[in-house]
């Protein structure tokens, strides 16, 4: 059986499809690409597919992942173009590696999120983020499942700061208005915080409230490094152990006499 890891993303309107709608049309995309995929064993047999970590709707993303098991051996490239092919526009596929390691989910640890406060002046979000900064807690609450829970949103935020312009073309909501750009980097944490909580906390620490919804996009998602404080890419591991594997194959066959 062969697995193959796949980084996927949301944009422009995707972004507001929810992770079952994408389930049901990766699915129908596994189809049409006739991928040999393996099924689960049951009453009601279904893909082996694993989802990692999926961004809340409404959200767009660089940087979603999921793996698939085969029953037959794939190059993961053409797999990429068959599957990308099949699936609307903003939902693309963007990379494919096969699984050489193990504990994917293990290496989403930590969040690169830009948000765009439309109508926000720059100088107005400086000043929040700083005191966002300087806080030791900051707490919001959220509605759950089980009511409203009370949590720090500070804790889980390794970086905040402010942006002069977005590197990134596929952010959403572009505008000519006054717009404040922020990037922060958060810890994936039990319970998870998203963007709309540390824009909660803002608010909370500053009063800063934008007037109209913030334009959430995630530019990547991986372990991250203590040392550098950079979000490292959760594929590299996959492609460092295909190409010690290649090295090796070319080095015993160069031993092998002819």
């Amino acid at each position: 059986m062969q697995r193959i890891r796949l980084r996927y993303t949301k944009r422009g309107r995707l972004r507001f499809t929810s992770h079952r709608d994408f389930q049901r049309a990766f699915e129908r995309a596994l189809r049409r690409a006739e991928v040999p995929m393996a099924y689960s064993a049951g009453f009601t047999p279904h893909p082996k597919v694993s989802y990692a970590n999926a961004a809340p709707t409404g959200t767009g993303s660089e940087a979603e992942y999921l793996e698939i098991a085969l029953t037959e051996a794939r190059d993961p490239q053409k797999l990429r173009e068959l599957l990308d092919e099949s699936l609307p526009t903003g939902l693309d596929i963007v990379d494919a590696v096969e699984a050489r390691t193990s504990g994917l989910a293990d290496r989403l640890t930590a969040s690169v999120w830009e948000m765009r406060l439309s109508g926000v002046d720059p100088a107005e979000a400086d000043r929040a983020v700083a005191a966002f900064n300087a806080a030791d807690t900051v707490e919001v609450q959220r509605l759950m499942k089980n009511g409203v829970r009370t949590f720090d949103a500070r804790s889980a935020v390794v970086h905040l700061e402010t942006h002069p312009e977005t590197q990134n073309p596929q952010a959403d909501r572009p505008t000519d208005q006054p717009c404040a750009i922020l990037r922060l980097v958060v810890r994936h944490v039990t319970p998870a915080v998203r963007p709309d909580d540390v824009l909660s906390g803002l608010r909370a620490v500053a009063d800063l409230a934008p007037p109209v919804p913030a334009g959430v996009t995630r530019l990547a998602q991986g372990l991250f490094d203590e040392e550098t404080g950079v979000v490292t890419d959760p594929l590299a591991p996959d492609r460092e152990a295909a190409e010690a594997l290649s090295t090796a194959d070319v080095t015993a066959a160069a031993k092998t006499p002819a």
